[in-house]
């Protein structure tokens, strides 16, 4: 449901890259300091990191140089609750930056503190490296976890900022807290009050599964219709936030053999969940009016007048479904986006303007 847009990287990635020569770390540098046989043996050479899971951590450097190999290792389980990390979770997390300059020497990166911005980061298992992913893989949600990175090699530092990051000086020290997370399928809890029907379509969705949506044969509304087909219970989605999801999306005008096809669903990509910025243009307009508002938790029925979407004609629509088009969308989770730069911050024009539409991903795809 992106509009085409500028890559807008997760701060993690970003991260892990500028401390990892470019995403490449030789495997006799990963030894993962919390061993996995049963043994809780933990690597006294991983700084103290201190404090509850979901406030910012409090970090004591040891008393020597840091380590030439790249180690990690868990030091605050989770409760155990809600389940445990899989391979393929979006997870919110809390995030810090560290450089490890000396002997009990260091301090926090400026900017790359999500306690700092007051906005977690989403983060795609599967789109991480192992050496990331390997010691968050079955861990309980409130888990944290301690990564260290050994220097830059001059090389390194020229390939890290020819990308665009920020090269630290010293060893890099990563504090993951992992708050939530979103597994393929995941939907919202409770059953459906409502339906739809009479001159709205109807739904049906059993369980962790694609929604059935049948048209009327009436006339389409002419304005945006919003219908909360499970009344959630969290608190209301706000402009500007990153709005987690599963939906699915087909047209009201029935095709040639009068059916009404999915266009585009997170169902047909295997479940994953959708995050995106709403209220902001990141979306088509219909998606922006009628989620803002919403509660988490919800299931929304919408139906999106053209002008709302894509437009009325082909033309209009640029590749996107034309018409009236009808949604809907599972509220995972909604969480605040990091504040934007200063003006005089940005350089250039802005970078690539936003494209037209959510079937921008599925373009792309074919």
């Amino acid at each position: 449901m992106h509009r085409r847009a500028a890559a807008l990287a997760v701060p993690l990635t970003a991260i892990a890259l500028a401390v990892s020569s470019c995403g490449s770390i030789p495997e006799d540098w990963k030894t993962p300091a919390f061993l996995r046989m049963n043994e809780e043996e933990f690597d006294p050479r991983l700084p103290d990191v201190t404090g509850e899971v979901g406030e910012e951590p409090q970090i004591t450097f040891p008393d020597a140089q840091p380590p030439e190999e790249e180690i990690s290792g868990v030091v605050d389980k989770g409760p155990g609750e809600n389940g445990l990390v899989g391979a393929d979770d979006l997870l919110v997390a809390n995030v810090v930056q560290y450089q490890w300059t000396g002997p009990g020497e260091g301090e926090e990166m400026e900017g790359q503190s999500s306690y700092e911005t007051g906005a977690p980061d989403l983060v795609r298992m599967a789109e991480m490296p192992e050496y990331i992913t390997d010691t968050l893989v079955s861990q309980p949600l409130g888990s944290r976890a301690v990564y260290v990175f050994p220097a830059l090699t001059q090389e390194e530092r020229e390939q890290a900022e020819a990308m665009g990051q920020e090269a630290p000086e010293g060893a890099s020290v990563l504090v993951i807290d992992i708050m939530d997370r979103y597994s393929k399928g995941a939907v919202v809890p409770g059953e459906q009050t409502e339906e739809g029907g009479g001159d709205l379509p109807t739904v049906t969705q059993e369980g962790h599964s694609e929604p059935t949506i049948e048209i009327p044969d009436t006339d389409p509304p002419e304005d945006l219709e919003v219908l909360p087909l499970i009344e959630g219970q969290g608190a209301e989605v706000e402009e500007g936030q990153q709005v987690i999801a599963q939906y699915t999306g087909v047209r009201w005008e029935a095709d040639e053999n009068g059916g009404h096809e999915v266009f585009d669903s997170t169902w047909s990509r295997g479940g994953d969940p959708f995050d995106t910025t709403i209220g902001a243009g990141a979306v088509i307009e219909g998606w922006d009016k009628g989620m803002v508002g919403q509660k988490v938790g919800s299931r929304l029925l919408l139906v999106v007048p053209g002008d709302q979407a894509y437009g009325e004609t082909e033309e209009e629509a640029m590749g996107g479904p034309v018409g009236t088009l009808v949604f809907v969308i599972d509220i995972l989770g909604a969480y605040d986006n990091p504040p934007q730069p200063e003006p005089e911050e940005l350089e250039g024009d802005g970078g690539e303007q936003a494209g037209d539409g959510a079937a921008d991903e599925e373009a792309e795809e074919e």
